[in-house]
């Protein structure tokens, strides 16, 4: 495995699987992953070609704000993070269950 894909193989932490998500998949073939604050669109998109094996149409990308929290008497901050919803070429598709 060369350099590149080894940095390429870190971008993706995971699949955010929820019910909006699921949506997504089934109207618009869109998968939501949880990605590196530092990521950016094309790296994205390289990292979900090579680890799934599909053509990437699109990257959309969004910062979550971390939300503020109280932990006993001292109040908290739970950290910011990166989504990417990224939209599949037709006919390809993710099968999350087996990935």
């Amino acid at each position: 495995m060369s350099s590149e894909n080894i940095l390429l193989a870190n971008v993706l932490y995971a699949p955010i699987v929820s019910e909006k998500s699921a949506n997504a998949a089934d109207q618009s073939n869109q998968f939501v992953f949880k990605v590196k604050k530092t990521a950016t669109k094309l790296q994205i998109k390289k990292s979900v070609e090579l680890m799934f094996g599909v053509k990437v149409e699109s990257v959309r990308v969004l910062n979550v704000k971390g939300k503020i929290k109280r932990f006993g008497r001292s109040i908290g901050k739970r950290s910011d993070w990166k989504k990417a919803y990224v939209k599949l070429q037709s006919g390809h598709s993710i099968e999350l269950a087996t990935a």
